[in-house]
């Protein structure tokens, strides 16, 4: 089956309630399952869902891992997946969590420039919503 297809498929909805699940999962190490497993996948879909379900926690850990990361989140290859993660961040009702992430992988050494050009970009966004 092709990777477009997927939202067509009975099993998406399955791995769309189990993103759901590790969302609501107070547990810390549910950040690490979606990160390993949802963020790295090689289907499109199932990255946009992880990376906006992330940003719904709203903790400083689930942030990091959608702004500070190459290829993950605000920083992935596909422009979905990205603008996505982007609008989930401007939607927040409580900001200061993410613009903390921000701050942080903009102002840190270790972070390569184009990481920390679209952490700046994304930063100046949620300045203005």
């Amino acid at each position: 089956m092709e990777k477009t297809m997927i939202k067509n498929n009975k099993n998406f909805n399955k791995v769309s309630d189990i993103i759901e699940s590790l969302t609501i999962n107070t547990n810390p190490d549910s950040v690490a399952v979606l990160e390993e497993i949802g963020t790295n996948s090689s289907i499109d879909e199932v990255r946009e869902l992880t990376s906006k379900a992330l940003v719904r926690r709203n903790e400083y850990n689930s942030l990091s891992v959608v702004i500070a990361n190459r290829g993950k989140g605000i920083n992935d290859m596909s422009t979905v997946v990205a603008m996505s993660t982007i609008n989930e961040l401007l939607s927040l009702d409580n900001k200061e969590e993410a613009m903390r992430v921000l701050e942080n992988t903009i102002s840190s050494e270790g972070f390569d420039e184009e990481v920390k050009e679209n952490a700046r970009s994304v930063k100046a966004l949620m300045a203005l919503s």
